[in-house]
Protein backbone atom coordinates (compact mmCIF):
# COMPACT_ATOMS: atom_id res chain seq x y z
CA UNK A 1 0.00 0.00 0.00
CA UNK A 2 0.76 3.36 -0.79
CA UNK A 3 0.67 6.46 1.39
CA UNK A 4 -1.21 9.22 0.60
CA UNK A 5 0.93 12.72 0.66
CA UNK A 6 -1.20 14.95 -1.03
CA UNK A 7 -1.16 16.21 -4.82
CA UNK A 8 2.27 16.03 -6.25
CA UNK A 9 3.87 19.89 -5.42
CA UNK A 10 6.48 19.12 -8.07
CA UNK A 11 4.06 18.53 -10.95
CA UNK A 12 3.66 21.57 -13.63
CA UNK A 13 1.41 23.81 -12.81
CA UNK A 14 1.75 23.39 -8.66
CA UNK A 15 3.29 26.86 -8.25
CA UNK A 16 5.31 25.62 -5.58
CA UNK A 17 9.47 25.47 -5.82
CA UNK A 18 11.19 21.91 -4.53
CA UNK A 19 12.33 22.88 -1.01
CA UNK A 20 16.04 22.92 -0.75
CA UNK A 21 17.40 21.36 2.46
CA UNK A 22 21.15 21.21 3.60
CA UNK A 23 23.25 18.30 3.09
CA UNK A 24 24.99 17.06 6.34
CA UNK A 25 28.13 14.13 5.83
CA UNK A 26 26.39 11.24 8.05
CA UNK A 27 29.38 10.84 9.61
CA UNK A 28 29.86 8.38 12.87
CA UNK A 29 28.55 10.08 15.37
CA UNK A 30 26.50 12.80 14.07
CA UNK A 31 23.50 12.86 16.74
CA UNK A 32 20.39 13.91 14.38
CA UNK A 33 16.32 12.47 15.08
CA UNK A 34 14.34 11.41 12.58
CA UNK A 35 12.16 13.68 11.07
CA UNK A 36 9.40 10.82 10.78
CA UNK A 37 9.37 9.44 13.92
CA UNK A 38 11.19 11.33 16.39
CA UNK A 39 14.13 8.30 17.00
CA UNK A 40 17.04 10.26 18.11
CA UNK A 41 20.52 8.56 17.91
CA UNK A 42 23.86 8.59 16.78
CA UNK A 43 25.13 7.47 13.12
CA UNK A 44 26.42 4.28 13.31
CA UNK A 45 27.05 3.14 9.74
CA UNK A 46 25.67 4.90 6.49
CA UNK A 47 25.62 2.79 3.04
CA UNK A 48 24.68 4.37 -0.68
CA UNK A 49 20.78 4.77 0.58
CA UNK A 50 20.61 4.04 4.37
CA UNK A 51 21.73 5.31 7.51
CA UNK A 52 21.78 3.87 10.85
CA UNK A 53 21.00 5.40 14.26
CA UNK A 54 21.90 3.93 17.61
CA UNK A 55 20.07 5.79 20.74
CA UNK A 56 21.21 5.96 23.98
CA UNK A 57 20.27 2.70 25.57
CA UNK A 58 22.17 0.43 22.25
CA UNK A 59 18.81 0.61 19.97
CA UNK A 60 19.48 0.63 15.80
CA UNK A 61 17.55 1.86 13.60
CA UNK A 62 18.37 2.34 9.73
CA UNK A 63 16.51 5.01 7.84
CA UNK A 64 17.06 5.91 3.93
CA UNK A 65 18.62 8.74 2.87
CA UNK A 66 15.59 11.02 1.80
CA UNK A 67 15.61 14.64 1.27
CA UNK A 68 14.53 16.37 4.40
CA UNK A 69 14.23 13.50 6.29
CA UNK A 70 16.76 14.06 9.57
CA UNK A 71 16.86 17.23 12.22
CA UNK A 72 19.90 18.63 13.01
CA UNK A 73 19.37 21.03 15.95
CA UNK A 74 16.06 20.59 14.74
CA UNK A 75 16.46 22.06 11.19
CA UNK A 76 15.50 19.63 8.24
CA UNK A 77 18.29 18.18 6.47
CA UNK A 78 19.57 15.78 3.64
CA UNK A 79 22.06 13.02 5.24
CA UNK A 80 24.69 12.11 2.23
CA UNK A 81 27.43 9.64 3.02
CA UNK A 82 30.40 11.10 4.19
CA UNK A 83 33.96 12.03 3.10
CA UNK A 84 35.84 12.48 6.32
CA UNK A 85 35.04 11.44 9.71
CA UNK A 86 33.76 14.26 12.18
CA UNK A 87 32.91 14.65 15.97
CA UNK A 88 29.40 14.76 17.27
CA UNK A 89 27.38 17.16 15.66
CA UNK A 90 26.99 21.18 16.61
CA UNK A 91 24.59 21.70 19.01
CA UNK A 92 24.89 18.46 20.84
CA UNK A 93 27.31 17.43 23.13
CA UNK A 94 29.70 14.30 22.70
CA UNK A 95 26.96 12.58 25.00
CA UNK A 96 23.96 13.18 23.12
CA UNK A 97 22.45 16.00 24.87
CA UNK A 98 21.27 18.97 24.34
CA UNK A 99 23.94 21.74 24.05
CA UNK A 100 23.57 24.55 26.34
CA UNK A 101 22.87 27.72 24.03
CA UNK A 102 26.30 29.71 23.26
CA UNK A 103 26.94 33.29 24.62
CA UNK A 104 26.26 35.76 22.33
CA UNK A 105 28.99 37.64 20.43
CA UNK A 106 30.83 39.85 22.56
CA UNK A 107 29.58 38.51 25.53
CA UNK A 108 31.65 36.12 28.15
CA UNK A 109 29.90 32.59 29.27
CA UNK A 110 28.33 32.84 32.59
CA UNK A 111 30.69 31.52 35.36
CA UNK A 112 29.73 28.40 36.97
CA UNK A 113 30.78 27.76 40.13
CA UNK A 114 31.39 23.58 41.33
CA UNK A 115 29.13 22.32 43.94
CA UNK A 116 30.25 20.51 46.78
CA UNK A 117 29.08 17.27 45.38
CA UNK A 118 31.48 15.18 43.04
CA UNK A 119 32.04 12.04 41.18
CA UNK A 120 34.89 9.66 41.67
CA UNK A 121 35.92 7.13 38.97
CA UNK A 122 38.85 4.71 39.41
CA UNK A 123 41.82 5.92 37.69
CA UNK A 124 43.15 8.38 35.35
CA UNK A 125 41.71 6.30 31.76
CA UNK A 126 38.31 6.30 33.51
CA UNK A 127 38.61 10.32 34.10
CA UNK A 128 39.66 11.09 30.36
CA UNK A 129 36.91 9.04 28.92
CA UNK A 130 34.57 10.81 31.07
CA UNK A 131 36.03 13.99 30.34
CA UNK A 132 35.68 13.71 26.62
CA UNK A 133 31.84 12.33 26.37
CA UNK A 134 29.99 14.35 29.15
CA UNK A 135 33.10 16.91 29.81
CA UNK A 136 30.21 19.81 28.57
CA UNK A 137 27.67 18.73 30.39
CA UNK A 138 29.32 18.53 33.98
CA UNK A 139 30.85 21.77 33.79
CA UNK A 140 27.19 23.19 32.41
CA UNK A 141 25.80 21.50 35.88
CA UNK A 142 28.91 22.68 38.05
CA UNK A 143 30.50 18.71 38.45
CA UNK A 144 33.81 18.00 39.18
CA UNK A 145 35.31 14.61 38.55
CA UNK A 146 38.41 13.51 40.36
CA UNK A 147 39.75 9.86 40.82
CA UNK A 148 40.57 7.21 43.03
CA UNK A 149 43.77 5.85 41.77
CA UNK A 150 42.71 2.60 42.81
CA UNK A 151 39.73 1.16 44.31
CA UNK A 152 41.27 0.35 47.44
CA UNK A 153 41.37 3.95 48.32
CA UNK A 154 37.62 3.89 48.32
CA UNK A 155 36.61 3.65 52.23
CA UNK A 156 39.00 6.27 52.79
CA UNK A 157 38.15 8.76 50.68
CA UNK A 158 34.78 7.94 51.58
CA UNK A 159 34.95 9.00 55.02
CA UNK A 160 37.09 11.88 54.46
CA UNK A 161 34.74 13.16 51.76
CA UNK A 162 31.77 12.83 54.51
CA UNK A 163 28.46 12.82 52.18
CA UNK A 164 25.49 15.00 53.33
CA UNK A 165 22.49 15.83 51.77
CA UNK A 166 24.35 19.10 50.07
CA UNK A 167 27.60 16.98 49.49
CA UNK A 168 26.84 13.77 47.85
CA UNK A 169 29.59 11.72 45.93
CA UNK A 170 29.45 9.18 43.08
CA UNK A 171 31.55 6.39 42.65
CA UNK A 172 32.02 4.76 39.16
CA UNK A 173 33.73 1.36 40.17
CA UNK A 174 35.85 -1.04 36.78
CA UNK A 175 34.28 -5.06 37.24
CA UNK A 176 32.09 -4.55 39.73
CA UNK A 177 30.35 -7.93 39.26
CA UNK A 178 29.26 -10.53 41.93
CA UNK A 179 32.40 -11.60 43.95
CA UNK A 180 34.80 -9.13 42.66
CA UNK A 181 37.42 -7.98 44.97
CA UNK A 182 35.58 -4.76 43.91
CA UNK A 183 32.57 -5.79 45.15
CA UNK A 184 34.15 -6.70 48.46
CA UNK A 185 35.27 -3.28 48.75
CA UNK A 186 32.36 -1.06 47.64
CA UNK A 187 30.17 -3.39 50.09
CA UNK A 188 32.67 -1.65 52.95
CA UNK A 189 30.98 1.98 52.32
CA UNK A 190 27.06 3.31 52.63
CA UNK A 191 25.95 5.78 53.56
CA UNK A 192 22.51 7.89 51.58
CA UNK A 193 24.36 10.25 49.83
CA UNK A 194 26.48 7.54 48.41
CA UNK A 195 26.03 6.09 45.45
CA UNK A 196 28.69 3.49 44.29
CA UNK A 197 27.35 1.87 40.48
CA UNK A 198 30.11 -0.05 37.98
CA UNK A 199 30.31 -1.41 35.17
CA UNK A 200 31.36 -5.17 34.24
CA UNK A 201 33.82 -4.06 32.05
CA UNK A 202 37.79 -5.81 33.46
CA UNK A 203 39.18 -2.04 32.32
CA UNK A 204 37.31 1.22 30.95
CA UNK A 205 39.39 0.34 27.38
CA UNK A 206 36.34 -2.35 26.95
CA UNK A 207 33.66 0.39 27.69
CA UNK A 208 34.58 1.58 24.21
CA UNK A 209 32.73 -0.70 21.22
CA UNK A 210 35.52 -2.86 19.34
CA UNK A 211 33.94 -1.86 15.95
CA UNK A 212 34.55 1.84 16.38
CA UNK A 213 38.55 0.98 17.07
CA UNK A 214 38.11 -1.35 13.71
CA UNK A 215 38.22 -4.72 15.82
CA UNK A 216 36.00 -7.54 15.89
CA UNK A 217 36.26 -8.29 19.70
CA UNK A 218 38.35 -7.57 22.55
CA UNK A 219 41.01 -9.70 22.52
CA UNK A 220 40.89 -12.79 26.14
CA UNK A 221 43.78 -12.15 27.67
CA UNK A 222 45.17 -15.50 29.66
CA UNK A 223 44.64 -15.25 33.66
CA UNK A 224 48.14 -14.00 35.18
CA UNK A 225 48.72 -11.21 32.17
CA UNK A 226 48.67 -7.90 32.69
CA UNK A 227 45.03 -7.22 30.76
CA UNK A 228 46.63 -4.02 28.81
CA UNK A 229 49.77 -5.50 27.89
CA UNK A 230 47.98 -8.48 26.88
CA UNK A 231 45.34 -6.92 24.30
CA UNK A 232 47.92 -5.28 22.93
CA UNK A 233 49.89 -7.91 21.90
CA UNK A 234 47.30 -10.24 21.04
CA UNK A 235 46.16 -6.48 18.88
CA UNK A 236 49.72 -6.18 17.35
CA UNK A 237 49.82 -2.96 18.60
CA UNK A 238 53.08 -1.70 19.15
CA UNK A 239 54.64 0.59 22.10
CA UNK A 240 53.72 1.66 25.77
CA UNK A 241 50.06 1.25 27.48
CA UNK A 242 49.92 5.08 27.80
CA UNK A 243 50.00 5.14 23.08
CA UNK A 244 47.06 2.08 23.30
CA UNK A 245 44.96 4.16 25.73
CA UNK A 246 45.67 7.09 23.43
CA UNK A 247 44.31 5.18 20.47
CA UNK A 248 41.51 4.13 22.54
CA UNK A 249 40.25 7.20 23.52
CA UNK A 250 40.59 8.44 19.95
CA UNK A 251 37.89 6.56 18.79
CA UNK A 252 35.33 7.68 21.13
CA UNK A 253 34.18 10.54 19.25
CA UNK A 254 30.79 10.17 20.99
CA UNK A 255 28.56 8.29 23.07
CA UNK A 256 27.61 6.01 20.12
CA UNK A 257 31.42 4.87 20.71
CA UNK A 258 30.46 3.33 23.70
CA UNK A 259 28.78 0.29 25.34
CA UNK A 260 25.34 0.70 26.93
CA UNK A 261 26.46 -0.81 30.24
CA UNK A 262 28.76 2.48 30.68
CA UNK A 263 26.35 5.23 29.57
CA UNK A 264 23.76 4.44 31.95
CA UNK A 265 25.96 4.59 35.22
CA UNK A 266 27.81 7.78 33.97
CA UNK A 267 24.81 9.49 33.56
CA UNK A 268 23.22 7.49 36.80
CA UNK A 269 25.54 8.91 39.00
CA UNK A 270 25.30 12.79 37.16
CA UNK A 271 21.42 12.56 38.21
CA UNK A 272 22.31 11.33 41.72
CA UNK A 273 24.77 14.48 41.90
CA UNK A 274 22.38 16.96 40.74
CA UNK A 275 19.30 16.11 41.98
CA UNK A 276 17.16 18.73 43.78
CA UNK A 277 18.75 20.14 47.24
CA UNK A 278 22.64 19.73 45.92
CA UNK A 279 23.83 23.21 45.48
CA UNK A 280 23.03 23.76 41.84
CA UNK A 281 20.22 23.76 39.50
CA UNK A 282 17.77 20.67 40.13
CA UNK A 283 17.86 18.36 36.67
CA UNK A 284 19.72 20.38 35.06
CA UNK A 285 21.31 17.62 32.93
CA UNK A 286 18.34 15.65 32.81
CA UNK A 287 16.39 18.33 31.48
CA UNK A 288 18.27 18.33 28.20
CA UNK A 289 18.36 14.71 27.42
CA UNK A 290 16.27 14.14 24.44
CA UNK A 291 13.11 13.07 24.91
CA UNK A 292 14.05 9.00 24.00
CA UNK A 293 16.34 8.39 26.65
CA UNK A 294 15.72 6.19 29.76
Amino acid sequence: MRRNYGPDVLAEGSGRRRAEYPQVPAERGLVVEEAGGGFCGAVVDCEKQVVTLEDRVGRQRVFPLTRGGFLLEGRPVTLVRPGQPRPAAAGRTASGSIAAPRPAAGTAARARVARASRIYVEGRQDADLVEKIWGDDLREVGVVVEYLAGIDHLPSIVAGFAPGPARRLGVLVDHLVTGSKESRIAAQVSSPHLLVVGHPFVDIWQAVKPASLGIAAWPAVPRGTPWKEGVMQALGWGGETAAGWRRVLAAAASYADLEPALLGRVEELIDFVTAPGTGGPAGAFEDRRPADRP
